[in-house]
C-alpha cells in the first residue's frame, strides 16, 4: 500500500490515533480470521495474506481433503482491504481499527471459496440486469449465564433484578431492562462500530433478544452482520455472561432466526416489486416463485448446522415449509403489509447461526432465479402453515444431498465454492456423528 498517495484508510486512522488494525475475514462458518498488523505495517507493507485452505476450516477446526479446491501446495490468497469497511473497534483496551478485506488471487480475481467474493458474484448478476437488491435482517439470539461445562444445559442469565427470567416474555420491556447495563453498552459500541442497529426487543425465549437492522445494500449489511455477532459476544463477556447464536441453544426455549427482508431495486432507485400504479409487479411474483422452488435445495446455507434442524423441526415454531402468505408468520415466506415502495419478501427460514454472506447470497439467488426463469407461484396461504413441514430438509446430511443436486444454484453461487461447502460440511456431520449423547446414555445403556 502506497503510504505517500491520498489513502481514505490512512486519514482514518490518523484521524481515529489508531495503534493496531485487525485484518479480518469471514471464513465459511463465518469466523473472522486474519492478522492484526501495527498501524505502520498495515500502510506500508503488502496487502495480508493468508493460506487459502483457511477458508476450509469446519466449524471444530478440521479441514476436509483441500487440494481439489486449493491445489497441492497450498498456496497463499491476497486479502485485499475494503476501505469502506474499515471502523474503530470500541471495546479494544487501545485505539484498535477494522477493516473486513476481500480475498483475491494474484491475478486479482476473487476466490471462489470465500463467502464474501460468493455474495460479490450472486450481486453481480443483479447488477448486470440492472438490479441492485436491499436487504433488512432481524437477528435473534440469547443471553445466557456463564458456564464452562459443555455437558450442562444452558439456562437464562441473572440480571439486575437478581433473578432469572421465568415463562416466555415476549415484548416485554421491562425484561429488557433487566439488562439495561449490557444494552447500553452494545448500543454504544453499535454506534461506534456504525452497525446501523434499528430496534431492539425482547423474543419469546428467556433472555432472547432480537435487534433490527436499517435496510440497505446486501454487501454492507452481511459486513455488519457479521460485526454485530463479535460486538455482542465481546459486550456479554464484559457483564460477565455469554451470549449465544445457536440456533436452538435451549431445549426449552425457542430457536433463534435471522429473517431477511428483501426487495429490489432498478437503476432509477424504483422497487421493481411494484407497478407504477402500485399494484403486485410479475417479477414480485416471480421472486416468490423463486423462493418457493429453490429454498430447499439451499437449505444447507440458511441452517449449516447439526443444530440448526432442532429449530427447523416440527416440535418447534419454526416455519418447516416454503409457502408463502400476506402477513402470515406461519409460513416461510411471508410478505409484511406495506406500502408499494417498500413491498417486500421476507425470508423466514435461515437461523440465526448462519454465515450471513452466504445466507444472503442464497436467498437472493433463489429470488434471482425465479424472475429470470419466469417462475409462478401457487396461491397465497390465507390461513395457519403450521401443519406443513414436509418442504424443507430434516438434518444436516438431507441438506447436503438436496444442495449437491441442485445444478442452478450451483451456477449461481460458484461450482467449486458449493462443492467444497458441501464437503466441509459432511466433515461436521461425521464428526458429529460419532458423538454419543447423554440422552442415548441414560435410556439405552441399561434398557435395551
Amino acid at each position: 500500500m502506497d503510504s505517500e498517495a491520498h489513502n481514505p484508510m490512512r486519514d482514518f486512522l490518523r484521524e481515529h490515533n489508531i495503534h493496531e488494525v485487525e485484518c479480518v475475514i469471514a471464513d465459511m462458518t463465518g469466523i473472522a480470521r486474519g492478522k492484526i498488523l501495527p498501524k505502520d505495517l498495515f500502510l506500508a507493507g503488502e496487502h495480508m495474506r493468508l493460506p487459502k485452505s483457511v477458508l476450509l476450516n469446519t466449524v471444530h477446526g478440521e479441514q476436509p481433503n483441500n487440494t481439489p479446491y486449493v491445489g497441492s501446495i497450498d498456496p497463499d490468497m491476497v486479502c485485499v482491504p475494503d476501505p469502506a469497511t474499515i471502523r474503530v473497534v470500541p471495546w479494544a483496551t487501545e485505539r484498535v481499527a477494522l477493516v473486513i478485506h476481500d480475498c483475491t488471487n494474484f491475478d486479482g480475481t476473487q476466490v471462489d471459496l470465500a463467502p464474501r467474493s460468493v455474495l460479490r458474484r450472486v450481486l453481480g448478476l443483479y447488477a448486470e440486469r440492472g438490479w441492485r437488491p436491499v436487504v433488512a435482517p432481524e437477528m435473534e439470539f440469547y443471553l445466557v449465564a456463564r458456564t464452562t461445562n459443555p455437558h450442562e444445559p444452558l439456562s437464562p442469565p441473572t440480571g439486575r433484578s437478581g433473578f432469572t427470567e421465568q415463562g416466555r416474555q415476549s415484548y416485554s420491556i421491562d425484561a429488557v431492562n433487566d439488562f439495561d447495563p449490557f444494552f447500553l453498552e452494545l448500543s454504544a459500541f453499535c454506534k461506534q462500530h456504525e452497525l446501523g442497529v434499528e430496534t431492539l426487543i425482547h423474543e419469546a425465549g428467556a433472555g432472547q433478544m432480537e435487534i433490527n437492522f436499517t435496510h440497505g445494500d446486501a454487501l454492507e449489511l452481511a459486513d455488519r452482520v457479521f460485526l454485530f455477532k463479535r460486538a455482542v459476544r465481546e459486550t456479554a463477556l464484559r457483564h460477565g455472561i455469554f451470549a449465544t447464536f445457536m440456533a436452538k441453544p435451549m431445549e426449552t426455549e425457542p430457536g433463534s432466526a435471522m429473517h431477511v427482508h428483501q426487495s429490489i431495486v432498478d437503476a432509477d432507485g424504483r422497487n421493481i416489486f411494484s407497478n407504477d400504479d402500485g399494484t403486485e409487479s410479475t417479477l414480485f411474483r416471480q421472486f416468490i416463485g423463486g423462493l418457493e422452488r429453490y429454498v430447499p435445495a439451499a437449505t444447507l446455507l440458511f441452517a449449516p448446522h447439526v443444530n440448526s434442524y432442532r429449530r427447523l423441526s416440527r416440535f418447534q415454531s419454526a416455519p418447516m415449509n416454503v409457502h408463502w402468505g400476506y402477513d402470515n408468520r406461519t409460513c416461510g415466506i411471508r410478505i409484511p403489509n406495506s406500502s408499494p415502495a417498500s413491498r417486500r419478501v421476507e425470508n423466514r427460514v435461515p437461523g440465526v447461526d448462519v454465515n450471513p454472506y452466504l445466507a444472503m447470497a442464497a436467498t437472493l439467488a433463489c429470488g434471482f432465479l425465479g424472475m429470470v426463469e419466469g417462475l409462478e407461484p401457487p396461491a397465497p396461504t390465507p390461513e395457519s402453515a403450521e401443519h406443513i413441514h414436509g418442504d424443507l430438509p430434516r438434518n444436516l446430511e438431507d441438506a447436503i444431498l438436496q444442495l449437491r443436486g441442485c445444478p442452478a444454484l450451483a451456477d449461481m453461487l460458484g461450482p467449486l465454492f458449493v462443492q467444497a461447502f458441501c464437503e466441509v460440511k459432511e466433515l461436521e456431520f461425521a464428526t458429529f456423528s460419532r458423538v454419543i449423547s447423554s440422552w442415548e446414555r441414560e435410556h439405552l445403556m441399561l434398557l435395551v
